[in-house]
């Protein structure tokens, strides 16, 4: 997958046909909530990980850099808003990437993560594409909004797909890593089950994986981030912040601000990249104006602009430490 070119023109116009036709975004997930009983529930047919060989990113003449980007949320409880704010917000994030040049051929996949324990739809994932075909598998997510009560829920099952059933030609052609996002407020559970992922996804593992190996083996093909926004049940949550930190180190991302979940993504793609420093990024969202949420990203990815080997300044942003103005490489 991943042919074709985005177009903001293409996207105006298929908000503004839902709009006259009375349709939201998530046509699919309204439209199964509320005709369907619960225990027949499931996935759109273009996002049901069961029975999947393979989601595969891969160069092509239009695109012969691809580079890999998957953008995973949890949409149980309160995290159920993310799906809604990453499609309003998905024209600055492709903007971001490719008109200040962060990358050259973003192939972006969008899928969601439930909790497989109590679930009817624990994974959806869709397919890397280039084109407004990752509008539509946004929009075709389910939002269950279900979860199990406690501070888990099944990431680790998203790790094992995005780590066993994609194949990315920026990593298998040019040993070059992409790009995995995380976005919820709970912790994985510390294995992934043979008996779930059999029912989930279809395969048959003769024994459980630890969460660590399944991280381990994610991270071979795909640099690997979770992201906590402020506003879900567990935002700042110690707990949960240790477990993933422990796990992903420094790319563990709190972020104050839902709305600014797209711009996060793409500046940290862009310094990941050294595209840009965080100062230039910033200044790029300064250059949109309207709601830019500057601040916001900001804070959240000083630490980690500076763990990289850049020392930000925060120019006055909310609880940042002054000091002086401009970057300086370590």
């Amino acid at each position: 997958m991943g042919s074709g070119a985005w177009s903001t023109d293409v996207y105006a116009a298929a908000a503004s046909y839902r709009k006259s036709s009375g349709r939201s975004a998530f046509h699919y997930s309204d439209s199964v909530r509320h005709s369907s009983p619960r225990d027949s529930w499931k996935a759109h047919p273009g996002l049901d990980p069961h029975g999947v060989g393979t989601r595969e990113s891969r160069d092509s003449d239009e695109h012969p850099t691809s580079l890999a980007i998957g953008v995973l949320f949890d949409v149980t409880g309160s995290m159920g808003k993310v799906p809604r704010t990453l499609q309003s917000k998905l024209p600055d994030l492709l903007g971001l990437l490719i008109r200040k040049g962060y990358v050259d051929d973003p192939q972006i996949l969008f899928g969601a993560v439930g909790d497989a324990t109590c679930d009817r739809v624990p994974l959806q994932i869709g397919q890397f594409e280039s084109d407004n075909r990752m509008d539509d598998h946004l929009g075709n997510i389910f939002i269950e909004s279900g979860g199990g009560g406690q501070k888990t829920e099944s990431y680790e099952l998203a790790l094992y797909f995005m780590a066993r059933h994609t194949s990315i030609d920026c990593y298998d052609r040019r040993g070059k890593r992409g790009y995995l996002f995380l976005i919820g407020d709970e912790m994985p559970y510390r294995r992934v089950k043979r008996r779930e992922v059999a029912a989930v996804i279809g395969d048959k593992l003769a024994e459980d994986i630890p969460v660590e190996h399944i991280v381990a083996e994610a991270q071979r093909s795909y640099e690997v981030y979770y992201i906590l926004p402020q506003g879900a049940s567990h935002a700042g949550d110690t707990e949960v912040l240790t477990a993933w930190r422990a796990l992903l180190g420094q790319n563990v991302i709190e972020l104050d601000d839902l709305d600014a979940v797209c711009e996060t993504i793409a500046l940290t793609i862009g310094l990941a990249e050294d595209a840009i420093d965080l100062d230039e990024g910033l200044g790029h969202l300064r250059e949109t104006g309207g709601d830019a949420p500057v601040d916001a990203v900001g804070k959240a990815l000083t630490a980690y602009a500076r763990d990289r080997g850049a020392v930000v300044v925060s120019d006055g942003l909310p609880g940042l430490d002054d000091g002086p103005k401009g970057i300086t490489r370590l």
